[in-house]
């Protein structure tokens, strides 16, 4: 019977991080499990920064963007000496599970630890949605929504100047939010990394729709298939409109969670501790369809960059006329 186990966020913050912790500090304690946080990521493992967590520690916290949790960079997890005093410290703490919160890199880290002996199940969450083996990692809704009323805003005032937007979007080499976001807001395009493009045809359609009248455009660009000032440079005097550049940055990741992330945050945390106490152990939460379902994080991690749904380009392409 597990007495007790940990829980850290690490990497980028995304909205229902709090959500995943709080489940997972409730269904520990349900389960008559202690539960200690670790504060700022691995780097808290390795500074033993770390409290116990109650009932009353993470009350209001699931309407919260970010992590109370907060999070770091830790290079020295990355070093042998620092994964061992790592695990030292959680042996020390008498720890005999670990949930980590976070995207690719702090996977790679849970699994490592699991591979010093100490039990992980992994959950992830990351807006980029790159993360294979889950239809969708925490945070990645409540960005959409950030994107797509930001979008929804620069129409209108677009459309008030006859004016195109570039608007760069994170996802590093992922084009998920990019194409989704350009669906859902009504954009004219989507520049991602997994589809080649052609600013030259692009130009053309643009002047197009200039001269058919048109009181604006939205061209979305994931930054991982070119800058927003690159693309607007080059396309500024081909196209009719004026035009203008907006970097959504790290707007995208904050916010109080949507309900859907506020869901899956619970589930996730739920799995996670069931998956500590029933064995299943080095393994990764993940959405399949309705389920949640548990996968072996060395798959997860030797996976690469989840591919994109080849349905969301054709949608995004065959609408924008």
């Amino acid at each position: 019977m597990l007495k007790r186990i940990a829980v850290l966020t690490s990497g980028g913050d995304s909205s229902g991080m709090n959500a995943a912790v709080r489940a997972v500090v409730r269904a520990g304690l349900v389960s008559g499990i202690e539960v200690f946080g670790v504060q700022k990521g691995y780097q808290g493992l390795i500074d033993r920064l770390y409290e116990k967590l109650t009932t009353k520690s993470v009350s209001g916290v699931l309407q919260r963007g970010g992590t109370f949790l907060q999070s770091a960079r830790c290079k020295e997890m990355r070093t042998e000496a620092g994964l061992r005093l790592a695990c030292d410290n959680l042996k020390g703490l008498g720890v005999e599970g670990l949930v980590v919160i976070g995207g690719d890199g702090s996977l790679a880290g849970g699994l490592a630890i699991h591979q010093q002996g100490i039990p992980v199940v992994g959950i992830p969450a990351s807006i980029d949605n790159d993360i294979p083996y889950t239809d969708l990692s925490l945070g990645v809704d409540t960005a959409l929504n950030n994107i797509v009323r930001a979008v929804d805003n620069l129409k209108d005032t677009a459309s008030s100047h006859t004016r195109a937007f570039v608007v760069e979007i994170m996802g590093r080499n992922c084009g998920y939010l990019t194409v989704a976001s350009t669906i859902a807001s009504g954009a004219e395009f989507s520049l991602i990394p997994e589809e080649p493009y052609d600013l030259g045809q692009i130009c053309k359609d643009l002047r197009k729709r200039y001269q058919e009248g048109r009181n604006n455009s939205i061209i979305m660009v994931a930054e991982g298939a070119g800058r927003a000032e690159d693309i607007a440079a080059q396309i500024k005097d081909s196209i009719g409109f004026e035009t203008r550049v907006i970097v959504l940055g790290h707007y995208q990741r904050g916010g109080s969670p949507s309900a859907f992330d506020r869901l899956l945050g619970a589930r996730f945390g739920r799995a996670a501790v069931d998956g500590l106490i029933q064995g299943h152990t080095g393994t990764m939460t993940g959405l399949k369809g309705t389920a949640i379902a548990l996968t072996d994080l060395k798959k997860v991690t030797q996976a690469g960059i989840r591919p994109i749904n080849p349905m969301f380009p054709y949608l995004a392409n065959s609408l924008s006329v």
